[in-house]
């Protein structure tokens, strides 16, 4: 075990958190913080100030992605990147993305109580938009950055109230200078908390993430008639929203035949055209995911799907557009920062447990593009994108350790 290993200020971390659980604060013990909101504004004001106070260089890109930059001692090296994100969802959490940002700025803070300089410098990026809560796709700062989306998409990307990003982005003062992805990184780490329950079930406190979840969203179109809800006979009707109910419960079906290999298929969201009472629905839209962690398993899920969309709409009698969303695959990290996060945990004497990761992360657009790798820490039950979101600091500290002294061994390399 190092005798000399950096240890973080938990107290500090925790008050952190506190302070950004009462920006968007939502049926008392969670958070509505959308992405480019008030809220939003708020919470990023606050993330600079404290950045700024802790000595770094704050750029903003055209996209609103902020990067807080602690320099090194020899700025001609790419930095040692740390981020997440600080949106929430309509329903959510406390911890989900922001217990990354605050560890993040914790390792500046630590670094600067030290008095350490590191030979690269240490860079704290917040992501636009990663929930996808008000603006969709999720990740949508980090996958411009990545050049998965293209800038001009995201810009005129509406929300349900028809309010682009790029209004959204000048509204709140977030829309920058910087060009959007001509940042250069050594790499990339992230923590987060595991959203599962894993960790939490099995009294352990860190997770190195090896992988994801092979995962595929869907975006559906529905196209029927509109018609009279009295009126007309069943056998002439074209409901598209009856084509949709098919599919939401031929896909939960799907998931639930996988369940044993711990697989996921969701219905996200449903959008229906004219939606009155009275008229049956003429055009339905629909967003639906499954995940598997075996490829090959997931191949045939999504013959099911496929098979499944197709029968629904001939039940209907409607027609069915189908277009896929945002994926990844299940190898997405880089060997050499996974290893780092397992030799260093090893030199601290903590325990950890290998996984792979059900849900998506800024860390997936960053893997493309810079060698990346994540950490998760428990949260209660497994609980997220839920107001009742809850960690336990002493299992926090942990991982934010973790993150503090690779992050610094990296950055001395």
């Amino acid at each position: 075990m190092v005798t000399n290993a950096l240890e973080v200020n938990p107290q500090r971390l925790w008050d952190s958190l506190e302070r950004s659980a009462e920006i968007g604060r939502f049926r008392d013990v969670g958070l509505r913080r959308l992405a480019l909101s008030t809220e939003d504004k708020i919470m990023r004001d606050q993330f600079v100030d404290w950045a700024q106070a802790a000595g770094c260089t704050v750029d903003i890109d055209r996209l609103g992605n902020i990067f807080a930059r602690r320099p090194g001692t020899d700025p001609s090296l790419p930095p040692v990147a740390i981020g997440s994100h600080l949106d929430t969802q309509i329903c959510g959490g406390r911890y989900d993305g922001i217990l990354g940002v605050m560890c993040g700025l914790e390792v500046v803070r630590t670094l600067n109580d030290r008095g350490i300089a590191t030979r690269r410098g240490i860079e704290v990026i917040c992501w636009t938009n990663e929930e996808g809560a008000r603006f969709s796709p999720p990740m949508m700062g980090s996958m411009a950055f990545a050049k998965a989306l293209t800038v001009g998409s995201v810009l005129a990307t509406k929300d349900d109230d028809g309010i682009t990003v790029e209004r959204a982005l000048d509204e709140i003062g977030y829309a920058g200078a910087l060009p959007v992805g001509e940042r250069a990184f050594d790499c990339y780490l992230e923590l987060h908390i595991e959203q599962a329950p894993v960790l939490d079930k099995e009294g352990c406190d860190v997770g190195i993430v090896i992988g994801g979840y092979k995962t595929q969203a869907l975006r559906l179109t529905l196209h029927g008639d509109t018609g009279h809800a009295g009126g007309t006979p069943m056998a002439m009707r074209r409901n598209a929203l009856v084509g949709a109910g098919y599919v939401i419960a031929a896909v939960n079906d799907i998931g639930l035949a996988f369940a044993a290999e711990e697989a996921r298929t969701t219905t996200t969201r449903i959008e229906s055209f004219p939606n009155l009472p009275g008229t049956y629905a003429e055009t339905v839209k629909l967003t639906i995911d499954f995940r598997h962690i075996d490829p090959k398993r997931f191949d045939v899920m999504r013959q099911e799907v496929d098979a499944a969309i197709a029968a629904s709409a001939k039940k209907a009698n409607v027609e069915i557009e189908v277009a896929e969303g945002w994926s990844w695959g299940t190898d997405l990290f880089a060997p050499e920062c996974i290893a780092l996060l397992k030799d260093t945990a090893a030199e601290l004497g903590m325990p950890y447990r290998e996984m792979r990761s059900q849900a998506g992360h800024d860390a997936y657009a960053m893997a493309t593009l810079t060698p990346t790798a994540m950490i998760f820490t428990p949260c209660h039950d497994g609980i997220s994108h839920n107001v009742n979101e809850a960690i336990e600091l002493t299992r926090s500290v942990p991982g934010a350790n973790l993150l503090l002294n690779a992050a610094v061994a990296r950055a001395n390399r």
